[in-house]
C-alpha cells in the first residue's frame, strides 16, 4: 500500500500581516517627532559649529590684513582678495564657496558690529529675527 504525502504550506495570515503593520505604524507615530525634534536641535548645534568655525577663520583674516571684512567686503573677503588688500595671504577658507547654515540661508555678516568686532549670525530655520526653537537665531556673541 503506497503512502499519500500531504503537503502544508506555511507562511503568515493576512490578519497577522495587518496586526504587524499596525504595531510598526504605532511605534513610527511614537518614535518619529521625538527623531525629528532631535534633528531640530542638530542643525541648530551644527550652525553653532560653523559660525565658530568662520569666526576663527576671520580672526586669522585680521592677523594678516590688521583688520576684519567690511560689510561691503563680507565673507567673500576670505575666499577672494578684496580690492586694495595687499597682505591677502588666502584664501581662508579650504572649499571655493561660503558655507550655507544648515537651512541652506547666507550667513549674516555685519562689520563693525552692534555686539563685538564682528557679528555672523544666522536667522535659523524659519529666516526671521528671534524665535524659539529651531527657529531662534544663531549668533557669534
Amino acid at each position: 500500500m503506497k503512502s499519500i504525502k500531504t503537503y502544508t504550506q506555511a507562511g503568515f495570515t493576512l490578519l497577522e500581516l495587518l496586526v504587524v503593520l499596525g504595531i510598526i505604524a504605532m511605534l513610527a507615530g511614537i518614535v518619529g517627532p521625538q527623531v525629528m525634534k532631535h534633528m531640530g536641535e542638530s542643525k541648530t548645534k551644527a550652525a553653532k559649529v560653523q559660525i565658530e568655525d568662520l569666526a576663527a577663520t576671520l580672526d586669522m583674516y585680521k592677523l594678516d590684513l590688521g583688520r576684519y571684512p567690511t560689510s561691503t567686503e563680507g565673507l567673500q573677503a576670505l575666499i577672494e582678495s578684496p580690492e586694495g588688500a595687499k597682505r591677502w595671504n588666502g584664501p581662508y577658507l579650504r572649499k571655493s564657496t561660503i558655507p550655507l547654515d544648515p537651512w541652506q540661508q547666507e550667513y549674516h555678516y555685519v562689520s563693525p558690529g552692534e555686539h563685538g568686532k564682528f557679528d555672523l549670525f544666522s536667522l535659523g530655520a524659519d529666516a526671521k529675527e528671534g524665535g524659539e526653537g529651531e527657529d531662534q537665531d544663531v549668533v557669534s556673541w
